[in-house]
């Protein structure tokens, strides 16, 4: 039997026995459960955005459905082709196929709770995105594991339109 077909088990994360990883200069990814610890049932991650943090380029999986839980602050989500804002304490469920992104708001910090149902094993993948803003990975090698972490990226323009009015409306609000 595989860790994914072994029956479940209770499994706890303390937070001081984490891992967190700094997966770009204003966002930490802290691991909770990968597949293996919960046998194929869940991936948790908690990510915690600085105020202009980039979150995730607009994408979309295949095999799981992605839930969010915005725990502080506030979000702005693309899903599908429309733009939402969702604040402390919504929860926002995006079936496989759906397309989406996620940033902070304009001048807002945020921190959300990120689960996968089914499990995938991803904490590799937040692995390379530390290695690769670290400079000990490239960008291809994001792209070229699509297929075994089940992240598809792609061009939004919806998004890109977004984030430029997002950014604008910070720069005149600061002036």
């Amino acid at each position: 039997m595989t860790a994914d077909t072994q029956p479940q088990r209770p499994f706890l994360v303390r937070a001081d026995q984490a891992e967190s990883l700094q997966d770009g200069a204003t966002s930490l990814i802290t691991l909770l459960a990968d597949a293996a610890d919960t046998a194929g049932a869940l991936t948790a991650n908690k990510a915690t955005f600085e105020k202009g943090s980039p979150g995730a380029p607009a994408h979309f999986h295949t095999k799981a459905t992605e839930m969010f839980l915005v725990l502080d602050g506030t979000m702005r989500f693309l899903v599908d082709d429309e733009v939402l804002t969702l604040e402390k304490g919504a929860f926002l469920s995006v079936p496989p196929t759906v397309p989406h992104a996620f940033a902070p708001a304009p001048d807002s910090t945020a921190e959300m709770l990120v689960v996968f149902t089914p499990g995938l094993h991803r904490f590799d993948y937040y692995r390379l995105l530390e290695r690769v803003y670290r400079g000990e990975a490239t960008v291809q090698e994001i792209r070229d594991s699509s297929q075994t972490y089940d992240n598809h990226y792609f061009e939004s323009p919806q998004w890109q339109a977004s984030l430029a009015e997002a950014e604008a409306a910070a720069v005149s609000a600061a002036r």
